[in-house]
């Protein structure tokens, strides 16, 4: 079995609020700081393959920088490849926190949907 994968960013509450739940629910996984380790474009491409979701699912459309760059705009005239490479180029932009485990990975944190065996 593949080790479950647990991708945060420490200062963000919603992160924070997920890795709660796993500890009180004795969930076992790695955990990795989604800025110091950014997802690399191989590993974003593998996950939205995995996910089944649009890569705009894999946006933090909520953060500043994703406002900033006025994202909201520009991923339309993106092509696909462009803007996994764009996730790959700042932890920042990326949905978090992020599960990923054999045979799926999981975008945001809603609790109803974070069930593990």
């Amino acid at each position: 079995m593949m080790e479950r994968l647990f991708i945060e960013y420490p200062k963000c509450s919603t992160c924070r609020k997920a890795k709660k739940y796993l500890e009180e629910n004795n969930v076992t996984f790695t955990d990795r700081h989604i800025v110091e380790d950014n997802p690399t474009a191989e590993e974003l491409k593998g996950w939205i393959e995995k996910s089944g979701l649009p890569v705009k699912k894999f946006f933090n459309t909520s953060g500043k920088l994703y406002k900033d760059m006025d994202l909201k705009n520009k991923l339309a005239d993106m092509t696909e490849e462009e803007q996994i490479q764009l996730l790959a180029s700042n932890g920042m932009l990326v949905k978090r926190p992020l599960i990923i485990e054999d045979g799926r990975v999981l975008v945001g944190f809603k609790e109803a949907e974070w069930k593990f065996d």
